[in-house]
């Protein structure tokens, strides 16, 4: 062979492998999606790259300009390999040709597969015959042949395209799903793919058919077109279509415009405009409806009473540097159960939380600022639960640990700031007990807490950790004295309830000092097979009487729960309403074992002490906040807790809380969870017995589970229900059967949960379909 024309030929053999290539990527575009990644359609040949050629035989015949490579013929270039019977470039024609059990293998690793292939040195006209492509995400292509044609045209005859794998078994057996046209076009200057008499088949049989698709190439990152269609069915609403529609306006700004027809109540708008900038993104959703049939709703309800509905949200999020973070996510409507009632998406929650943020996060230091509206999402015709919430404007939270050792220890800074306003008075009655959860007015409190400790270990291995706090608070309230009408329990008769310990309204300062130590001594015990750790605890907190005990307003200290997990806590309150004063001693053991067969152990168990000083938790306040928890006496409950773990994928966890003098159950958290090959789930039980002065004049007592059960490789079916065993009656229940293989997921679902002041449905039904690399079809609200 003439050394001059070795380049030439290497330059032939690499238009060979990009033709092969490229006539095969336009068919890689998802026809459903309106949204496809960007794919570069051949890489770039390096500068320094080397042609390898194999076969049994290469001639180079000068006469007729042609080179010939037969037999068992290997190329690789530019990190493409291809393996043919006879490679061909025939110099006068201009063509180059390969034949014989085709298989090209490109660098991203896709493989094709052909029996002919024909292509002009210039790539402007070729074809090939019997082509089969198989991705490396498992995606299949065939056609019986494939065409490069003049104006950068290339078309595909006989198409079938899926992805699913071939059956083992029986490898002819048609795909569960796969996507057939007649003709495949893809337009490269238009950017387009145009299929012509598509049909989708599923199990051989099909099951939709369009006399053309026209969709966006490989090379298209996004572009306008219809979306997958969904479908719900609700007893209020009846069956419901919706025909999404996506938009692009330009290269940071697209829209999704989602009508969708109730059989029950009419047209429902909706749509999406989502923004990107430079820093972050701001997302805006509305929806509107003119409600057909509004008497189907509940009579009374705010869905019955409600003719035309409208919602507008807006979402943004900004990094305005590597730390700070600025953003809000809010939402306005008609009434207040609409987003709800309709499931429109990101805004049906029960309670929707209005909120603006900024956000700082240092390597010593979090900063975190926030204002709140709760939207009570319920179908009472008065906004009566949304006016009791409190409007925050705004919460401050900031924690700071001194970067350097203080004194040999750590020394933090914690601030609180919180500001609020309420419309209307939130009360409750529960047998004879009163309950102020908020009062109407308004209040600010200001709360800064320095806290320094440090660990000492002894030769024996005793340590100790003694602590220092120091905590101000300054704050101001407007509110009355809270008071309101209700029915005696007893007599029958209206009565009036009022909280007389209230402050009056001004401004007031409080402070608490703090001096704890705590002493822990673990020891370890080993076996051949398992190793324990035992650990004695014992704390004693030494501090002044809370000042002020219940006579302030309590916002963020009314959820109270004495259990294992808060024995230890310094402050058992949750919020910073209530400080918890007095001198106390938290006396305790922790185990922890583990053995080589796999199985772990955990146990906690202890008791807290009221040593001198005022109890706080033995003082009215608005909400009782203290009452029946365990910790009113001045020897509290005893606590515990208990868990194993065991490497079959079982557990088992315990909680309880036990009366100090007759050591009977008062409190009962456990669950018991398991997975296995073909089985998984858990079952969680909560028991919890009355507290009339906190507010529950009866039992507790529930049973979650959810279970979910394989059938077979592809099969399984799953269920939840919550019960009240007190009232012997089921609070939510569901059912699902869901499908799953490579190429396709199918879920079926039906929850039923009775109507309350929350739910405007009584029950729904679900049901979805994903279809791998071309999208969702989505039946219905239940998977929402």
């Amino acid at each position: 062979m003439a050394v001059n024309n070795r380049g030439n030929i290497r330059r032939r053999l690499t238009v060979l492998l990009a033709s092969a290539a490229v006539c095969v990527n336009g068919m890689y575009a998802a026809p459903a999606h309106a949204q496809v990644s960007p794919s570069p359609l051949t890489p770039a040949v390096a500068d320094d790259a080397r042609m390898l050629l194999r076969a049994n035989e290469l001639v180079y015949n000068q006469d007729v300009q042609r080179v010939t490579a037969t037999g068992g013929v290997q190329i690789y270039y530019n990190r493409y390999r291809m393996v043919a019977q006879r490679v061909e470039y025939d110099q006068q024609s201009g063509r180059v040709t390969a034949v014989g059990n085709i298989e090209l293998i490109e660098p991203d690793g896709n493989r094709i597969y052909a029996d002919e292939l024909d292509v002009t040195d210039d790539f402007g006209q070729g074809f090939l015959n019997s082509l089969r492509v198989e991705t490396t995400d498992n995606t299949r292509l065939a056609a019986e042949s494939a065409e490069r044609l003049p104006g950068d045209l290339m078309v595909l005859h006989n198409g079938v395209y899926t992805a699913c794998l071939p059956c083992a078994e029986k490898p002819g057996r048609a795909p569960l799903w796969q996507v057939k046209a007649q003709r495949v076009i893809q337009n490269g200057k238009a950017q387009t793919i145009r299929l012509e008499n598509a049909r989708f088949e599923l199990f051989g049989m099909p099951i939709g058919f369009l006399p053309f698709l026209v969709v966006p190439d490989q090379t298209v990152e996004r572009k306008s077109g219809f979306l997958f269609p969904t479908m719900s069915l609700d007893d209020n609403l009846g069956f419901g279509l919706t025909v999404p529609y996506y938009h692009v306006f330009s290269p940071h700004m697209d829209a999704t415009l989602s009508p969708t027809y109730y059989t029950g109540q009419g047209l429902l708008l909706q749509g999406e405009i989502r923004n990107r900038f430079e820093t972050g993104r701001h997302t805006f959703r509305f929806a509107g409806i003119d409600q057909r049939n509004p008497d189907s709703f509940t009579a009374g309800s705010s869905d019955a009473n409600a003719d035309t509905r409208l919602m507008a949200a807006s979402e943004a999020r900004f990094e305005i540097n590597p730390r700070w973070t600025f953003g809000w996510d809010v939402m306005i409507q008609s009434d207040n159960n609409f987003s709800k009632t309709y499931s429109l998406d990101s805004v049906n929650d029960d309670v929707f939380r209005n909120e603006v943020y900024l956000t700082g996060l240092g390597e010593r230091n979090h900063f975190d600022m926030r204002a709140f509206y709760f939207d009570i999402q319920d179908t009472a015709e008065e906004k009566t639960a949304e006016r009791r919430q409190a409007v925050v404007y705004p919460s401050l939270d900031y924690r700071y640990i001194a970067p350097e050792p203080v004194a040999g220890g750590e020394l933090s800074i914690t601030s609180n700031l919180t500001n609020l306003s309420r419309r209307e008075e939130d009360f409750t009655l529960e047998g004879n007990s009163d309950r102020y959860h908020g009062l109407d007015g308004s209040y600010s409190r200001f709360t800064t807490e320095a806290e320094w400790k440090r660990t000492f270990t002894t030769s024996n291995g005793l340590l100790l950790t003694p602590l220092l706090a120091a905590r101000g608070d300054a704050l101001r309230h407007n509110f009355d004295t809270p008071s309101f009408t209700g029915t005696d329990p007893e007599t029958r008769q209206n009565r009036t309830y009022s909280y007389t310990g209230l402050e009056d309204s001004g401004g007031y300062g409080r402070y608490m000092l703090t001096a704890g130590l705590e002493a822990r001594y673990p020891f370890l015990l080993s076996t051949e097979t398992s190793s324990h750790i035992i650990e004695p605890i014992a704390q004693l907190y030494v501090r002044p009487d809370e000042p002020m005990a219940g006579g302030l307003p309590n916002e963020d200290a009314q959820s109270f729960v004495f259990d294992a997990t808060t024995l230890f806590d310094r402050d058992k309150f949750s919020g910073f309403d209530r400080i918890e004063g007095g001198t106390r001693a938290n006396l305790g053991l922790r185990y922890t074992g583990s053995f080589d067969n796999g199985v772990g152990l955990r146990a906690v168990f202890g008791q807290s002490y009221h040593l001198a000083g005022q109890n706080s938790f033995a003082t009215d306040d608005l909400v009782n906040a203290g009452a029946n928890s365990g910790l009113e006496s001045d020897v509290s409950d005893y606590v515990g807790m208990a868990g194993i773990d065991l490497p079959q994928g079982f557990y088992l966890s315990a909680g309880g809380r036990f009366d100090e003098k007759t050591f009977e159950v008062q409190r009962t958290d456990a669950e018991f969870g398991y997975t296995t090959a073909r089985v998984s789930g858990s079952l969680v039980y909560t028991q919890i017995e009355a507290q009339p002065e906190y507010g529950s004049s009866s039992d507790t007592d529930l049973l979650q589970s959810s279970t979910s059960f394989r059938l077979n490789e592809n099969w399984s079916v799953s269920g939840s229900a919550v019960w009240d065993l007190n009232d012997q009656g089921v609070i939510r229940r569901g059912v699902g059967l869901t499908y799953a293989d490579e190429c396709t997921i199918f879920t079926l679902s039906y929850t039923d949960e009775p109507a309350g002041a929350t739910n405007a449905n009584d029950w729904s039904i679900g049901a979805r379909v994903t279809f791998r690399t071309l999208g969702d079809i989505d039946l219905g609200s239940a998977l929402n």
